[in-house]
C-alpha cells in the first residue's frame, strides 16, 4: 500500500512538469497516458464534491440526512481505496499499473457521483433535478 502511495505521488510530481506540454489525443508513452488519466480522475472528483456538496446542501434541514451522507461518502472512500489498490497490485509488475489505478479510481468516482444525483439530486415525480445528469464512464 506505501508502495501505491508513493509511485501515485512520484507520478503527480512529474504530472505537474508536463501539465502544458502534454496533449492528451495524442498521447503516446506511459508518462503521458499516466498524466491524463490523472487529468480525468482531477475532473471527475471536482465533479463528484459538486453533488456532494449540493446533496448535503439540499437536505441541510434534516441533520440525520446529512450525517448519514458523510458516513456513505466515508465509506465509499474506503472502498474506492481499497478497490482501486487491488487493482495495483494486480498491474504491480507492469508499466500500466498507475494508468490502470487512476482510470479505476476515476471510474468509481464518477459512479459514485452518478448515485450522488439518482439518490439525493432528483425527484420521484418529473421536477426538474437539482442538477444534470453526471455522466458516466462506460469502462468494463
Amino acid at each position: 500500500m506505501v508502495k501505491v502511495i508513493t509511485l501515485l505521488l512520484m507520478s503527480a510530481c512529474s504530472f505537474t512538469a508536463m501539465a502544458t506540454s502534454v496533449d492528451c489525443d495524442k498521447a503516446i508513452n506511459t508518462l503521458e497516458i499516466n498524466y491524463c488519466a490523472k487529468v480525468e480522475l482531477d475532473k471527475a472528483e471536482a465533479e463528484m464534491e459538486r453533488y456532494l456538496d449540493k446533496s448535503i446542501a439540499q437536505h441541510t434541514e434534516d441533520t440525520d440526512v446529512v450525517e448519514s451522507i458523510n458516513i456513505a461518502q466515508s465509506a465509499w472512500q474506503s472502498y474506492s481505496k481499497s478497490q482501486c489498490d487491488s487493482v495495483f497490485t494486480m498491474f504491480r509488475d507492469g508499466s500500466m499499473r498507475v494508468m490502470m489505478t487512476l482510470s479505476c479510481r476515476t471510474k468509481l468516482t464518477q459512479q459514485r457521483t452518478h448515485q450522488l444525483w439518482s439518490q439525493y439530486l432528483t425527484y420521484i415525480d418529473s421536477a426538474e433535478p437539482v442538477l444534470p445528469e453526471p455522466a458516466v464512464l462506460d469502462i468494463s
